[in-house]
């Protein structure tokens, strides 16, 4: 296009030196005038395209900015995913190790509670008997009663002893008879034999005190379980408690009086629950 400019105005001025005609001389001024308007549409057009190639230059990097944005963004997605797999994973594996735990405990639990039953049920029986055994023994002589999984036979010195006396009478003989007949036919079972005084002080040529006489009166039942009623000595232990566990006050003679006893307690089979603690 620039070249058509330079010419054109050479040609013109040498079509006017050589005096061409006046025809001549304006379709030469047309057709300049229709280079000039030719020149310009390319100009606009050739702008118009620079125009849109700069648009088109921006439109593509802001898909660029975007399709890398997208692609930042799809990878952080994908690791949190990705993370979120993992946690699951874990998650699920400490689900499933709290619930096998959980199911031992129960086993644990279940197994427990059979045993417990069994004991209850064997302390059942052993009252049911012992009953049977002492239904002719005055109620207020003897009390047989369950805490807390323990059987526990009171019997009153007044039944077993003379005042003051540490020596089994041949009536209480027969009742520890029928107590032992029970206590043979579950040779598992362990015996306590514990002596209990009221507060009243003593002392004679044979006690010193209280507790020499709590002691000595459990040691003597406990002897003659053994030496009469073939009770293995390895199930048996005595002990003396003198006047410090009373169940009644030592202020009124009707209190004394129960807290004057024999007590014999029979022990639930720990050993079954330690096996079973050291099995879980």
């Amino acid at each position: 296009m620039k070249t058509l400019k330079k010419v054109l105005p050479m040609v013109l001025s040498l079509a006017l030196c050589s005096c061409v005609s006046s025809k001549k001389f304006k379709e030469l001024s047309a057709n300049y005038q229709k280079a000039q308007e030719v020149d310009k549409n390319c100009n606009d057009a050739l702008l118009k395209a620079k125009a849109d190639n700069i648009d088109l230059s921006n439109k593509l990097q802001d898909l660029k900015t975007h399709n890398e944005y997208l692609k930042k963004n799809n990878s952080e997605v994908l690791g949190a995913l990705q993370d979120m797999s993992v946690l699951t994973a874990k998650q699920a594996e400490s689900v499933k190790e709290s619930l096998q735990s959980i199911n031992k405990k129960d086993a644990y639990i279940m197994n427990l509670q059979s045993a417990i039953s069994r004991k209850d049920s064997l302390n059942m029986i052993l009252v049911m008997n012992l009953k049977s055994g002492l239904k002719d023994v005055n109620d207020k002589d003897i009390n047989i009663k369950v805490e807390k999984g323990v059987v526990y036979i009171d019997i009153s010195d007044k039944l077993l002893f003379n005042s003051g006396k540490y020596a089994v009478t041949e009536k209480a003989k027969k009742v520890l008879g029928e107590v032992a007949q029970v206590l043979n036919a579950h040779p598992d079972i362990e015996i306590i034999v514990e002596g209990h005084t009221d507060n009243m002080p003593i002392h004679t040529s044979c006690i010193e005190d209280n507790w020499d006489l709590s002691v000595k009166r459990a040691t003597s039942v406990v002897r003659i379980l053994e030496t009469q009623y073939k009770i293995n000595p390895a199930r048996m232990a005595a002990s003396g408690h003198s006047k410090y566990i009373p169940v009644e006050s030592n202020d009124t003679e009707n209190g004394r009086a129960m807290n004057r006893r024999t007590r014999i307690i029979i022990l639930p089979q720990l050993d079954q629950f330690f096996k079973l603690m050291i099995k879980k």
